[in-house]
């Protein structure tokens, strides 16, 4: 009679033989919500994939779990992995999300700024100095004239209080949430000033990558036909989401998925240009934030 540990192993062999995927992870840099709608509604098995998405929070490190094994696949943004390559960390982005980067300045629309260099020129700015982004700010405008404070996150109880208060935002969070306070804004996006990283990336271990490039491509597949099921029909999978992420109304699922679609849509989902990681490369460099500036190509791949 066969013992019980040994029927177990020939189990485990036939399943392993009969192609049963191993599990997969995929860590979320933030909480479930609808920048990774298309992550939800993706259809891995059908691409032959086991995947089990490990929600995330303020500093979950993405780019350090994705190095270190801790999961085989996670969402960085494009600057944030550039950097992380520059320090030794062989990692590649393999979809971008959003096309266009959804970071941008919030101030008060009776204030009429028509610049994001006029938000400088007085009242109180409220950033995360650190940012790329705000040391191209300081560098382009300078500083001089307005107040500069932390960045309270996502809380805007100083600026619903002080009209002359400005602050860093996600173009679909803290703008949707002062105008449902009642009060209307202007927003002026990052991108306006020339820096545009890809954000809500993909992202996987190079040595990985090499070593079984058919679970990336499958991967990225899956993700792919995920997205343009979220972008077409969001509402199943908001549900889902909101089951996990309580914390956001279904109301507000559905208003910020609408809102985020032109950040995403493009004539290839997920698609990347050596030309916008040249670029990016080329900023991160001159802010001292790299060393020197890398192949793009190293950064990232089309699958």
């Amino acid at each position: 009679m066969m013992h019980r540990r040994s029927f177990l192993g020939v189990c485990a062999a036939a399943l392993a033989a009969c192609g049963k995927p191993a599990k997969i992870r995929l860590a979320l840099n933030w909480k479930p919500d609808p920048q990774f709608g298309g992550f939800y509604a993706a259809p891995y098995q059908k691409h032959g994939l086991d995947v089990e998405i490990l929600p995330g929070g303020a500093g979950t490190p993405t780019v350090q779990m994705i190095g270190a094994g801790s999961a085989e696949f996670g969402i960085v943004s494009a600057d944030e992995l550039v950097v992380a390559r520059s320090r030794g960390n062989d990692v590649v982005a393999l979809f971008a999300v959003f096309q266009n980067c959804p970071q941008g300045i919030m101030a008060h629309a009776s204030r009429h700024l028509t610049s994001i260099g006029d938000v400088l020129k007085e009242g109180t700015l409220a950033i995360q100095h650190g940012l790329p982004y705000a040391r191209i700010l300081e560098k382009k405008y300078g500083f001089d004239h307005v107040k500069v404070v932390p960045s309270p996150g996502g809380d805007i109880s100083a600026f619903l209080r002080d009209e002359k208060f400005a602050q860093q935002c996600f173009v679909m969070s803290e703008p949707l949430q002062a105008r449902h306070a009642g009060v209307d804004v202007t927003v002026f996006p990052v991108a306006d000033i020339g820096y545009n990283p890809y954000t809500t990336v993909l992202a996987a271990n190079a040595a990985q990558l090499k070593g079984d490039p058919d679970r990336a491509a499958a991967m990225v597949a899956a993700v792919r036909e995920g997205w343009r099921a979220y972008l077409d029909d969001p509402k199943p999978t908001n549900s889902h989401m909101h089951d996990l992420n309580p914390s956001m109304d279904a109301a507000t699922f559905a208003e910020v998925a609408g809102a985020q679609k032109s950040f995403i849509e493009n004539s290839r989902l997920g698609a990347m240009t050596a030309e916008r990681w040249t670029t990016l490369i080329g900023q991160l460099a001159d802010l001292g934030d790299i060393p020197q500036a890398m192949p793009a190509q190293d950064c990232f791949r089309s699958l």
